[in-house]
């Protein structure tokens, strides 16, 4: 098989990356420059259509793109240890915190992101004013995992999963993108100091 990276600070690959250094796995790589655009190059476009990264080419030429199915995957292939739960309260837990991470808070990020970085300046249908507007929700994102962070050292359960994964990578890209967690967010902060401390967070 083989990995098509982007390196940071592209969210999307690193939480691929961050799954596969907590399983231990090794995946050949090639890396996909996202500044030179060749993720919209006809070479790529040929592998994802989508002309986004991560994608994972399997031997038989089968492409898995989209972060969350490249490590569900991995997962099938490597089941310990376990990142997407064990019993039906804990699998059906892990989903729920993943898809509220994506919902309340990648997608204002990506707003902010899109609409108002210095990196983004050329891309088509830019609207400032858009990206300015979303900063609230974001900060008002934040505020609710903060909350949900009150009394628990990780977001879905007891223990680190991917749920964990995809809230640091998004953490860490809104940090990039311009529009970090209030400080008022403690609970939220104490929480990314510990999976941060984690030898994987490096991947």
């Amino acid at each position: 098989m083989l990995f098509y990276d982007s390196p940071n600070p592209a969210p999307n690959p690193r939480r691929v990356r961050i799954f596969a250094a907590e399983k231990g796995i090794e995946l050949p790589t090639r890396e996909v420059s996202i500044l030179e655009r060749e993720q919209k190059s006809p070479e790529y476009l040929a592998i994802n259509p989508r002309g986004q990264t991560p994608a994972l080419q399997l031997d038989d030429g089968t492409v898995i793109a989209e972060s969350v199915a490249i490590c569900r995957y991995l997962e099938a292939l490597h089941p310990e240890p376990n990142l997407f739960g064990t019993t039906p309260e804990e699998i059906a837990l892990v989903e729920m915190w993943n898809r509220r991470v994506e919902m309340i808070a990648m997608y204002p990020i990506g707003a902010v992101w899109v609409h108002t970085h210095r990196f983004t300046a050329a891309l088509p249908g830019r609207n400032e004013a858009w990206g300015e507007a979303n900063r609230a929700a974001v900060a008002k994102a934040f505020g609710f995992f903060d909350e949900a962070l009150v009394d628990r050292e990780f977001l879905a359960g007891e223990r680190f999963t991917f749920a964990d994964i995809l809230l640091l990578t998004t953490v860490d890209f809104a940090v990039f993108a311009g529009c970090p967690p209030p400080e008022s967010c403690t609970h939220l902060t104490a929480w990314h100091t510990r999976v941060s401390a984690r030898p994987s967070a490096d991947a």
